[in-house]
């Protein structure tokens, strides 16, 4: 008895550490989320079969994270991939949610944990909208602030690159702000990557988001200042999606001195066949059950490159869409949308 009191203390000083008012994970990762989340269960149950009582820190716990690993999935079931974390299986994550009990609230957004979802009809966006997990906790942290990823129905569309837990020779590149559906200037990553399997140095101080709603619409509007103790620029990033979920608009801007290099990058999941159109202005997708999307842009040129997916089954060649631009004084703004049809 004295040591199972001795654990739960310890259990109920780490909820406070780990845990953000909305009830998402510190390392703001999905998969530790969930990971996090299925041993808050097992211990309750074990509380539960024994006939001791069950904290109250440790049901609210639960009960927080529950709707967080929800708000993290696409249309497929699976999580979306931030900052290490992989798609994980639906049957899984269904287990998770079924043991948490209760009825899971559906909701739009984490704030303190830095993630946003905008969801209409069948389709999913989810952004990360948050700083970079703290010190001890950002081992595996991404570089990737503003990125998102885009589900049509089961289908993924936009995704980032994913995590690889296989071959060392992945673990830094798939933390580079380039393997992110986000903006990186100067080819520069965003939050300085110390190591391989090390935590981040320089990174973004300030994140912000603004969430708008409206007449079945919803905007988010995010900024981050990673790049401006190298380059005095701030990247700004606006995102809108229609009632309908067939229309996605989207602004980078990025404030600061001209003549840098900058690249909008939108890497698709290995399912998506993609083609550019010959006047080199759009790009056309086609998801596995045949839904079609038109990518257009404004103030960049636009083009497809090469890319890799580690988010699912191993390693997977796919495909990126690139929009590559140079600054100019002030604000320089890029607009593109994505249109279901």
């Amino acid at each position: 008895q004295v040591r199972l009191r001795r654990g739960l203390a310890l259990l109920e000083t780490e909820l406070d550490r780990q845990l953000h008012a909305d009830g998402g994970h510190i390392a703001r990762n999905p998969s530790d989320h969930l990971a996090v989340l299925a041993d808050l269960t097992d211990i309750r149950a074990v509380l539960t079969s024994g006939q001791w009582s069950v904290p109250e820190s440790l049901t609210a716990a639960i009960e927080s994270m529950a709707p967080v690993v929800k708000m993290l999935r696409h249309g497929d079931g699976g999580l979306a991939c931030f900052n290490g974390g992989r798609e994980e299986r639906s049957a899984v994550i269904d287990l998770a949610l079924h043991r948490a009990g209760g009825r899971t609230r559906t909701q739009d957004a984490a704030p303190q944990s830095g993630f946003q979802r905008l969801n209409a009809q069948r389709t999913v966006l989810v952004a990360d909208a948050g700083p970079p997990p703290p010190p001890g906790y950002d081992e595996r942290a991404h570089a990737g602030p503003l990125a998102f990823e885009l589900s049509d129905g089961a289908d993924r569309v936009i995704v980032n690159c994913g995590a690889y837990p296989g071959h060392p020779a992945w673990q830094l590149p798939q933390r580079a702000t380039a393997a992110h559906s986000t903006l990186i200037l100067a080819e520069t990553n965003a939050a300085e990557i110390l190591a391989p399997c090390g935590g981040l140095g320089r990174r973004p101080e300030q994140v912000t988001c603004r969430r708008e709603t409206g007449e079945g619409m919803a905007w988010l509007a995010m900024s981050h200042d990673g790049y401006r103790h190298l380059f005095g620029a701030v990247h700004q990033r606006r995102l809108f999606l229609a009632p309908l979920g067939d229309d996605l608009r989207g602004e980078d801007t990025l404030t600061g001195p001209a003549e840098l290099p900058f690249t909008v990058r939108f890497h698709l999941h290995p399912s998506v066949r993609v083609d550019l159109a010959p006047d080199r202005e759009t790009v056309h997708m086609v998801t596995t059950t045949g839904a079609h999307w038109h990518l257009r842009a404004q103030g960049a040129t636009l083009a497809l490159a090469d890319s890799i997916y580690l988010g699912g089954l191993g390693v997977q060649r796919t495909t990126q869409i690139v929009l590559s631009a140079t600054t100019g004084k002030g604000d320089t703004v890029v607009k593109w949308a994505m249109k279901r049809g």
